[in-house]
């Protein structure tokens, strides 16, 4: 067993540790990855994440590679394709929200040139470092997420409020939320530059 201090979220469940060791927090840059990744936050709305981090391979599969040229012309049968997929949460209103936020993150690309340059614009260009002692000082969401999810909400996205994006902000690194006293603060720091 390591014996790094980590965030207390992550438990002792190797999946829930490693994702916490190497990607949440690191800063995202890559359009594909942070489309897949605020569908996956979506996803976990009312749920827990390690959830969905167990099913995480199986939505890449079932929604092609999170490709939104794909997923923007997804159908009725696709739909139902994919509310018989026990792979991942079977949820209407989650998957819709994936449909409309594939033609939302299409129509950014077109409009901004890069989601992911949209997205960073938000935050200023760099992560946010904060410098939390418990998980109790960690809020659900802040100033930034609600714009986040503001600009998002105008292109069309669903599923993605203030707390989903706030939670979206943390795993791409868009803010640095390990404590203090985890070893994972001072490298995710490193990786911003800051």
């Amino acid at each position: 067993m390591n014996a790094e201090r980590r965030c207390d979220w992550c438990g002792t469940d190797p999946l829930y540790v490693k994702y916490h060791d190497e990607e949440w927090g690191v800063p995202v840059y890559d359009d594909h990855l942070l489309f897949a990744k605020l569908i996956l936050d979506g996803a976990q709305a009312g749920l827990s994440w390690i959830t969905i981090l167990r099913k995480r391979d199986n939505y890449w599969q079932a929604f092609d590679n999170f490709d939104p040229e794909i997923i923007a012309r997804y159908d009725e049968t696709k739909i139902e394709t994919l509310m018989q997929n026990p792979g991942i949460v079977r949820n209407r209103l989650k998957i819709n929200a994936a449909v409309k936020n594939a033609k939302g993150f299409l129509a950014i690309q077109e409009k901004a040139g890069s989601f992911s340059q949209f997205l960073w614009d938000i935050v200023g260009g760099v992560p946010i470092q904060n410098s939390w002692d418990s998980m109790a000082d960690i809020p659900a969401q802040t100033a930034v997420s609600q714009k986040m999810s503001k600009a998002l909400k105008s292109y069309g996205f669903n599923f993605v409020g203030p707390t989903i994006c706030y939670a979206f902000m943390q795993a791409a690194g868009f803010c640095n939320d390990h404590l203090v006293d985890c070893f994972r603060y001072a490298e995710c720091r490193t990786l911003s530059g800051k």
